[in-house]
């Protein structure tokens, strides 16, 4: 599998403190999407005392848990809706020429996966991490007709 067909972007950099007799000390974690635009996308969190090694735990984790996404002309097979935490995320198929209807964690998901058109909506908590887990939770879960008919077909034979 070659690295340089993958971009990575960045979702969100957070900062903890912790308190200690000499003052406070500081620890970073990093969300990470990275994706070919072809159907494969991952999501890593990474944490450490600074932010560039976080980043890099968080992509060697994200290159790590790629998911096939089954795309159907630019969109997602079907309307799902999934909780993660307190966050739910509920993606909708749209027509050719929408584009990605989403807010930020979503859409950074979402393009680099390869969707093109597709409406979503944050219900519940807007935490970006959780809103990160339960929208790669969602693509996990996607399944093309096929997918299903072949189910069907096992379980009744």
């Amino acid at each position: 599998m070659p690295e340089t067909d993958f971009e990575e972007k960045m979702i969100v950099v957070r900062r903890t403190a912790k308190t200690y007799q000499g003052g406070r000390r500081f620890r970073f974690g990093a969300l990470v999407v990275v994706g070919d635009r072809q159907g494969r996308v991952g999501l890593g969190l990474g944490k450490a005392k600074e932010v560039p090694i976080a980043v890099q735990k968080a992509q060697n984790y994200a290159r790590r848990s790629l998911v096939e996404v089954p795309l159907q002309g630019g969109t997602i097979p079907h309307e799902i809706q999934v909780t993660h935490g307190s966050s739910t995320i509920l993606l909708r198929p749209a027509a050719p020429g929408t584009g990605v209807i989403a807010g930020m964690v979503p859409r950074a998901i979402l393009e680099l996966a390869g969707v093109t058109d597709v409406l979503t909506k944050e219900l519940g908590s807007r935490n970006p991490v959780n809103i990160a887990y339960a929208t790669m939770e969602a693509l996990r879960q996607l399944q093309t007709w096929e997918d299903v008919k072949r189910l069907r077909k096992e379980e009744v034979a």
